[in-house]
């Protein structure tokens, strides 16, 4: 069988019509950006913590590829979208000559990266729960129809930067998030996220790490911790 590779899927038109169409569609409803921007950061960080964390590069390449594809089921609909896309990856995965025994980490990782109902099962899912999870950042603000009385666009523009970065010393997988308190609180942070979070504290203990949320220099879930891990120079930063 191929050795599909990101680039491969990159370039497949079905794939690519599917994303763009699921970014419409969510923009339709009102979502935050879930376009190239948000699959590329997705894809480039749950690679980077399949590295981090000693996965061999087979299994990061596969991790990029769900990371890009993750979304796709949302050009069907957002309710249940994880599970939709994983069954729309099988086919064309298929037809590009992937191996079944690789299709099914994909499948396995799209189908649990929703916090609703997703659970990590394998290396794959756990880094791209964390990736997806972690992409809260004032870019994914729709600017031209932004509303400040959505606590969706008021807490993702009150982010001014944020980065998941791995720490092999304390093994822990820290998510540093610089937020403008006056624009939005820690506490709409978690009306939308506290469930994310959780499931991020269970995707980081499926790899043998603990998860760590740092907001605005302060371990919101882990009083315990020490601060000061600073990113790698792989690992993807939203900033201005």
């Amino acid at each position: 069988m191929k050795k599909i590779t990101l680039d491969d899927v990159k370039n497949n038109k079905e794939f690519s019509a599917l994303i763009e169409r699921a970014n419409i569609n969510l923009e339709n409803i009102g979502y935050t950006e879930h376009g190239i921007r948000h699959v590329g950061y997705v894809s480039k960080t749950t690679a980077n913590i399949l590295r981090e964390t000693g996965c061999d590069e087979r299994t990061v390449e596969l991790g990029a590829i769900a990371g890009w594809i993750h979304d796709i089921g949302n050009a069907v609909n957002r309710l249940n979208h994880g599970l939709t896309g994983a069954v729309m990856s099988m086919s064309l995965l298929e037809n590009m000559g992937m191996d079944m025994n690789e299709i099914s980490v994909i499948m396995a990782a799209i189908g649990n990266h929703e916090e609703q109902s997703g659970v990590p099962v394998n290396d794959v899912s756990a880094a791209l729960i964390l990736a997806d999870k972690s992409d809260t950042h004032r870019s994914r603000v729709r600017r031209k129809n932004f509303n400040l009385n959505d606590i969706h666009d008021r807490v993702n523009l009150a982010i001014k930067k944020n980065y998941l970065a791995v720490n092999n010393a304390d093994k822990t997988i820290r998510l540093v998030i610089i937020m403008n308190s006056e624009m939005s609180s820690i506490m709409d942070y978690f009306e939308i996220y506290l469930s994310r979070m959780i499931l991020c504290e269970k995707a980081a203990q499926f790899l043998g790490y603990e998860f760590e949320l740092v907001i605005n220099g302060r371990v919101i879930n882990n009083q315990q911790a020490r601060i000061g891990v600073v990113a790698t120079k792989d690992t993807p930063v939203s900033e201005d």
